[in-house]
């Protein structure tokens, strides 16, 4: 079993911040619970390697099996996710700005939402997958991987830009800071920076401020289930529980309490596993 993320070689890092590889078995006799997924910040192409995933997003009825290999949006909301038996997962997720330049896609097409891989990268992509199928072990996995996104490095449609490092740090940095700042230090004007962040990124600068502040405090309670809710909102920026409270509930529609316990029936929580 593994639920883990990597550092990517040093050369790739300007593109890739990390990647992950979950592998989970569950036997015949065990029920795999449904994953309410939360929104995480920035782009990613996913790879399923062994049993197909089935995802359900709000006010759908029915679940929709997944592609093999997709791009992966940013996403705002939580939805469920169906995995099988055994679930091979290598996800790599791109810097903020670093999909757009690698494929010219516009971010915000891809917001809440995912497109097959095949479709934007063609043979290449069944080169790779095929290779992480076949891989002897996790280790080699993370070289084809890399591989990869080399490749695609080599032939990138867009170059960076400023806001990409602005993005950068509105992730590392949750407190509330002026948009007409961050539109002066992109040398932008207000308008222009919030059409040019949106392309790049999926959302406005303050969304992604959200969901990156809303993700701190979900893995922080994750990784120290004993601090209470109040602490972990001023850990992460807030500036009391109730504005924990908004967001959780705009975010998951619950309460922090209420997806906390929803989170622990997730079936990585059955393996003993934690994000």
């Amino acid at each position: 079993m593994l639920l883990k993320g990597f550092l990517p070689s040093p050369a790739l890092r300007g593109y890739i911040e990390n990647i992950g590889i979950v592998h989970l078995e569950f036997s015949v006799e065990e029920p795999i619970p449904v994953k309410a997924y939360t929104p995480k910040t920035g782009d990613s192409i996913e790879f399923f390697l062994r049993d197909p995933e089935y995802v359900q997003y709000p006010r759908e009825t029915n679940k929709t099996k997944r592609p093999v290999a997709f791009l992966h949006g940013q996403h705002t909301m939580v939805y469920n996710r169906c995995v099988g038996r055994e679930f091979l997962y290598l996800n790599i997720k791109f810097q903020p700005g670093a999909l757009f330049r690698l494929t010219g896609i516009p971010s915000y097409e891809l917001t809440n939402t995912y497109i097959e891989a095949e479709a934007v990268f063609s043979s290449d992509i069944k080169t790779v997958t095929e290779q992480l199928r076949n891989a002897d072990s996790y280790a080699e996995m993370l070289e084809w991987a890399e591989l990869f996104v080399a490749r695609l490095i080599r032939r990138a449609k867009k170059n960076a830009h400023g806001i990409d490092k602005i993005a950068q740090l509105l992730l590392h940095n949750t407190e509330p800071v002026s948009m007409d700042w961050l539109a002066s230090q992109a040398c932008l004007c207000p308008r222009q920076f919030e059409r040019k962040f949106k392309e790049r990124m999926g959302v406005p600068a303050p969304q992604l401020v959200r969901i990156a502040r809303f993700d701190k405090a979900f893995r922080m309670k994750n990784a120290q289930p004993q601090t209470d809710w109040l602490s972990i909102a001023l850990q992460c920026g807030y500036y009391d529980y109730q504005h924990l409270v908004r967001d959780y509930k705009v975010i998951t529609g619950l309460t922090p309490p209420a997806f906390f316990q929803l989170d622990n029936q997730a079936p990585e929580r059955l393996l003993g596993l934690h994000e």
